[in-house]
Parts: structure tokens; C-alpha cells; sequence
């Protein structure tokens, strides 16, 4: 391998991932890590001493390549505590439920949406509920703490020094107020905002390897850390590396255990009229700049469909099957009403129900696959979505999900790319701006059947449920 190797530690909630890339954009290795749950005294944690461990013993794979850097990447909805230079307790798991004494105590903290962008969402969702919560857990800790997002808890393992970074502080968390580029009220008012690592931009090195890390991986301790930056806009930075998306009126839907649709307006809009209550926020991007967003919990209500120790919905050799059973899931009038990740999504108060379920395997994932691109398709139009939208991660290959979004959305592009580590390449961004995507974007074939009809009579149903 030629000099100038990267590394890209993509944490997400469900996979941890690592990827080995040349500094001109190719991927040479990569490895992936399921997620455990772990859980302390009977809280939900994130499984931070398990993928420390994993990362370390992955890292020292990559010890015989000229590595000059690393970047980490994280879901955006974890916080780290350190006390005197370590960790001060495991962070929590962003699906762990908040007492609802306190949950309602943090609501009346909490600042109006049109300065934050960042809804109301359950759990832990929303980091500002999380760091209310620990104070209660944790006080003693709390009161001395340092405190960083999750993807910058990594660069901090691999440095020793602690910084903040504003793609994980603006992503849902009312910790930040994007139009000001600065710490919300409630973050100051609360004591939270000092409590930071210093925020710098997502591409700023951090720091070196420490001499332990160093020698515990066989790296360089002249490698080069990076403060890296949440997963969808990473994703977003890999978008906007085609040209039909730089600079262009376009929506990027990333898609994983969240489908998160985040808007590159042509022109400014109106943040603060989106609807609050229907999981639309404000993302802020690698640059600083709003993004409006929109998103539902599409991955995890798939794999609760279609249950998950059965084959997924992307597999390349399971869609031509799954194309010839939309027709018969369209004449049984079988569809899936929402919610089924309570209190997510567009329709956060929708009661689950599956009309006239099918026997037939195949069907069943047809139908998944419609429901995904049905609460999509109305998320996409929450946001203002128009002319473009590249649908990028893994569901980008389940052909009855894209097909069935591009026959809702007729007067818009949908495209998908033939890159399967759009992370992990917009990670890659932050050093190279002028890197370009492998291959082209691909023009999604819309469903050969119309689905005017079957949408309008989803759209009824899930309106009277609602009534």
C-alpha cells in the first residue's frame, strides 16, 4: 500500500465497524463488531469496555500498513463523563428508559424548538435528558466530570485529550442552537455548556497516539487522531461528493437502525416551522450549517417485522423474490400500519397493525419494505424534500424499499450509489474535500405497480387510527 493510510472507527448503535482506506479513496480492510447490550445495577449502558477492547486488538490488524491517521465517527446520541482523566462510569445506552418524575422535571428545563431544532424524543434520546438523569445517578461524578460526545470519547481513548465537536452536540441533543452556532440556554443555565471539552470542527487533529496506545496496537505514536463527527453527517459529507448532490437542491436518506433523511437546501428555509412533534429537527453539518432532518427508527422496525434471525430484506439473491410478491401483497390489500418504535417517527402516537398478514415469507419482507417507504416518503415531505434524494447505507439494496419510495415520489430523482461505506468515505472527506465517490449514482427504477391507491388508503387508516 502506497504511504498515507486511514482508518475510519465507525461506532454505530448497532455495529461497530473499522476500515482500513488508501489516501485516495480505496477500501482495503474492514471489520465489524455486533453491538452487546450490557446493563449495570438494572440501567442500560453502551458497551464501552467491549468495543475498547475490540477496537484495540482491530487497530493492531492494521499495525503492518503506513497508517497516518485515524478518524472516528459515532451515533449521535451518547455522552461521556471523565473524572481525573478517565472514564467516570459507562455511558448510557440511548434506549434506556428515563423515570418519568425525572423525565418530566427535564421537560420544564428544556429550551422552545425553534432555538434548538431538537424535539422532545423518549429515552435518552435527547442528551440533555440523559445528562439531567446522571446528575441524579451520578452526582458526585457529575460535579467534576468532563464532558464529550460519543465519537469524541474515541479520539480522547486514542490521544488522552478531550474535545467536543458540533455534528454530535447539534444532533437532537438541546444542547445547541444551530442559527447561533453556540450552547443553548438551558445547557449554560444548567452548567453544562462549561462542563464541555472545547468544541473544535470535526476535520481539526486532536492529537497523537498516546505511547500506551501506540504500543498496545503496534501503530506509529506518530499517527494522527482526528475529532471526527457523527454518523449521518459523515454520510452526508460522502453525498455531497457527486456531483449531482454538491451544491445542488438535495436530501440525503441515510439508512441503518435510523433512516434519517437530512435536507441540503438550494436556498435557506424555515427551520423553525417543522414539526416538532412528528421527529423532524435540525442537524448541523460537518461545516456548521443547519440541515434540516427528519427520521424514523426504519431498521429496527424492519427487523421487528420480518424478526430477526430471518434472512434480511437487502440480500442480493432474495430480490428478485421479493419483487414478484408486491403484487400479491398489493391485491390482499396487505400494509403495515405505524408506530412500532413507540414515540418515533412522523407518527410518534400510531398504534402497530398489520392488516391481512401474509403467510408467505416473501410477502411478509414485500410488505416491510412497502411500510418503510410509505412513513419515508411522508418524512421526506415533512422536511420539503423535492427534485433529489440519494438513499445511502444498507437499505439502499433492498430493491421494494427504493423502487416502491421512487413510485411515490414521481416528480423527484431517487438514486442509489454502488459504495457500501458511505460513512466511512465521508469520514475519509474531512482530510481530502476533493475526493470522489467510487462509481455513479444509479437512477432508481420506479415499481412497476402504482401505488396511488394503496397509499391513500394507508394514509386513511393511519388517520382514523389516530382519531
Amino acid at each position: 500500500m502506497d504511504k498515507g493510510a486511514t482508518i475510519v472507527i465507525d461506532l454505530g448503535k448497532t455495529l461497530s465497524k473499522v476500515s482500513l482506506w488508501t489516501r485516495d479513496g480505496r477500501m482495503v480492510d474492514r471489520h465489524v463488531r455486533p453491538n452487546r447490550l450490557v446493563t449495570a445495577e438494572g440501567v442500560r449502558r453502551l458497551d464501552v469496555e467491549g468495543i475498547g477492547a475490540w477496537l484495540v486488538e482491530t487497530l493492531a490488524r492494521f499495525a503492518a500498513h503506513p497508517v497516518e491517521r485515524i478518524i472516528p465517527v459515532g451515533h449521535g446520541a451518547g455522552v461521556v463523563a471523565l473524572v481525573d482523566g478517565a472514564l467516570a462510569f459507562p455511558p448510557l445506552d440511548y434506549e434506556q428508559v428515563i423515570p418519568a418524575d425525572v423525565m418530566a422535571a427535564y421537560r420544564a428545563e428544556r429550551d422552545p424548538f425553534a432555538l434548538t431544532g431538537s424535539p422532545a424524543l423518549p429515552d435518552g434520546l435527547n442528551i440533555g435528558s440523559q445528562l439531567y438523569w446522571l446528575e441524579r445517578l451520578h452526582p458526585e461524578a457529575m460535579a467534576r466530570a468532563t464532558l464529550l460526545p460519543w465519537a469524541q470519547y474515541w479520539a480522547w481513548l486514542l490521544t488522552g485529550r478531550a474535545v467536543s465537536e458540533v455534528t454530535s452536540l447539534g444532533c437532537h441533543s438541546d444542547l445547541w442552537c444551530p442559527a447561533e452556532a453556540d450552547f443553548a440556554p438551558m445547557a449554560r443555565r444548567l452548567g453544562w455548556a462549561d462542563r464541555f471539552a472545547p468544541v473544535v470542527r470535526a476535520a481539526d487533529v486532536v492529537g497523537t497516539l498516546t505511547a500506551q496506545m501506540a504500543e498496545a496496537t503496534g501503530l506509529s505514536p506518530r499517527v494522527e487522531v482526528l475529532a471526527g463527527l457523527h454518523d449521518s453527517n459523515a454520510a452526508l459529507l460522502a453525498a455531497r461528493g457527486f456531483a449531482e448532490i454538491a451544491g445542488n437542491e438535495a436530501t440525503v436518506l441515510s439508512t441503518g437502525t435510523w433512516f434519517i433523511g437530512m435536507r441540503l437546501p438550494a436556498e435557506p428555509v424555515d427551520t423553525a416551522s417543522l414539526p416538532e412533534a412528528r421527529d423532524c429537527l435540525v442537524n448541523v453539518d460537518a461545516y456548521g450549517r443547519p440541515a434540516p432532518s427528519a427520521r424514523f427508527m426504519g431498521g429496527r422496525e424492519i427487523e421487528t417485522l420480518i424478526e430477526i434471525d430471518t434472512r434480511r430484506v437487502d440480500i442480493k439473491p432474495d430480490q428478485p423474490a421479493l419483487l414478484a410478491a408486491v403484487p400479491q401483497v398489493l391485491a390482499a390489500d396487505t400494509m403495515i400500519l405505524p408506530t412500532i418504535a413507540a414515540g418515533c417517527g412522523p407518527f410518534p402516537q400510531g398504534r402497530f397493525d398489520f392488516r391481512n398478514r401474509p403467510d408467505d415469507w416473501y410477502q411478509r419482507r414485500a410488505a416491510a419494505c412497502l411500510y418503510a417507504a410509505l412513513v419515508a416518503d411522508v418524512s421526506l415531505s415533512l422536511i420539503g424534500s423535492k427534485e433529489r434524494v440519494l438513499v445511502e447505507g444498507r437499505f439502499a439494496e433492498a430493491e421494494v424499499f427504493v423502487r416502491a419510495l421512487a413510485a411515490l415520489r414521481p416528480d423527484c430523482a431517487i438514486y442509489t450509489a454502488n459504495a457500501h461505506n458511505d460513512v466511512s468515505f465521508g469520514a475519509l472527506r474531512l482530510v481530502d474535500p476533493e475526493l470522489r465517490p467510487a462509481g455513479e449514482l444509479v437512477r432508481v427504477v420506479p415499481l412497476d405497480q402504482d401505488l396511488t391507491r394503496y397509499r391513500a388508503r394507508w394514509a386513511a387508516q393511519v388517520e382514523a387510527l389516530a382519531a
